[in-house]
C-alpha cells in the first residue's frame, strides 16, 4: 500500500484528531457501538472480520462517534469494489496506519589489507504508512457485510465471563475501602466492593483499568515512561490504562464508559499530546501490549 502522506505528517495528523476530540470533551476511545442495539461493544473490524488493534481502534472508534456509525466493519475503496459494492459519491474515508520498515546499507570501512570494503551493514528505520478505509454504511451494493450480532449476553453471563478472564491472570485483587488503585509495592489491585459501583459494567471497567496498571510491573511488561515524559509520565500511564480497559471491555463485549474520576487527566493528556506527536501512538501500542498480556492467560475461547 502506498502512503497517503509523508510519514512525518501521519503522527501529527492522528494526534490532532485526538487532541480535537479531547478538547471538545470527548474521549475517542469510548467505544460507540451498541451493535444493532444489542447492548455490547466491539472493536472495529477489517472486511474479513479481523479486529483492528492499537491506535487504529482509537481512530475508528472516534470516527464512528463523530458520524454515528452503528456498523463496525471498515474496508478500502478497492475492497468495496471487489465485493460488488460502491462507495457513495462524496463520502469521506478515515485514515488508518500501519508500521513499515526501510533498510539501508552502509559500508563499514576498508578491509584489513586495504584492498576492499567489508560487507555493508544494514540499518533498519521504522516509519508509518497510511491508507483510507470506509465504513460499510458508506458503501452501497455490498452483500451481507456484517453478520447479525448474537443475542446480547445477560448481565450474569457477562459478569461470569469477565470474572473468569481476570481470574485467569492470577493478579491479586482485594476488596474494601472507597478507592480503586494498583499498589506496585505489594503488587496488589485494590477495589471497593462490587456493590459500591453503579453497576456490574462499571466494576468490570474499573477492574480492567487497574489490571492494566498491574501489567506494567517490572516482572511483567516493565513499563516505564519517566525518562521520556518526565513529570507527565503518570498521565501517560493513566492513558495506557484507560485505553487498555477500553480494549479489554470491547473484547469482552462490554460497552463500558470512561471513568468520570479520570476527567481530571484530560488537561494533562492534551499537554502531553501537543508536546509530543508520537505520545498517543506509544500509549496505544503499550495499551495493546497490556491487553495482549492479559489475553495470553486465557483459553482458546478468548480474543
Amino acid at each position: 500500500m502506498k502512503s497517503n502522506k509523508p510519514s512525518r505528517d501521519i503522527y501529527a495528523d492522528v494526534t490532532q484528531k485526538i487532541v480535537d476530540a479531547l478538547a471538545q470533551g470527548v474521549r475517542p476511545w469510548a467505544c460507540p457501538w451498541r451493535r444493532q442495539q444489542a447492548g455490547y461493544a466491539v472493536r472495529p473490524l477489517r472486511h474479513g472480520g479481523e479486529p483492528y488493534r492499537g491506535i487504529n481502534v482509537v481512530l475508528l472508534w472516534a470516527a464512528a462517534q463523530e458520524r454515528g456509525y452503528q456498523r463496525s466493519t471498515w474496508l478500502t475503496f478497492r475492497q468495496a469494489e471487489s465485493l460488488g459494492g460502491r462507495v457513495r459519491k462524496g463520502e469521506r474515508g478515515e485514515l488508518v496506519v500501519y508500521a513499515s520498515r526501510h533498510t539501508t546499507a552502509e559500508a563499514t570501512g576498508a578491509a584489513e589489507d586495504g584492498t576492499q570494503q567489508t560487507p555493508e551493514a544494514a540499518r533498519v528505520f521504522g516509519f508509518l504508512r497510511s491508507y483510507t478505509v470506509f465504513n460499510v454504511e458508506q458503501v452501497d451494493g455490498l452483500p451481507a457485510a456484517e453478520p447479525p450480532p448474537p443475542s446480547s449476553p445477560s448481565p450474569a453471563t457477562t459478569d461470569q465471563r469477565a470474572e473468569a478472564f481476570f481470574a485467569a491472570t492470577g493478579a491479586r485483587v482485594q476488596h474494601g475501602g472507597s478507592r480503586a488503585f494498583y499498589a506496585p509495592g505489594p503488587d496488589l489491585v485494590q477495589l471497593p466492593v462490587p456493590a459500591a459501583f453503579k453497576d456490574a459494567i462499571s466494576y468490570t471497567a474499573t477492574k480492567a483499568h487497574e489490571l492494566a496498571h498491574w501489567t506494567g510491573h517490572p516482572q511483567r511488561l516493565g513499563r516505564e515512561f519517566g525518562r521520556r515524559f518526565g513529570d507527565a509520565a503518570y498521565a501517560v500511564e493513566e492513558l495506557v490504562a484507560e485505553l487498555c480497559a477500553a480494549f479489554i471491555c470491547a473484547d469482552l463485549q462490554i460497552g463500558a464508559e470512561p471513568r468520570e474520576d479520570h476527567a481530571a487527566y484530560v488537561a494533562d493528556w492534551l499537554r502531553v499530546l501537543k508536546a509530543d506527536s508520537r505520545a498517543v501512538f506509544t500509549a496505544a501500542a503499550q495499551a495493546q501490549l497490556a491487553a495482549d498480556y492479559m489475553h495470553a492467560f486465557q483459553g482458546a475461547d478468548h480474543h
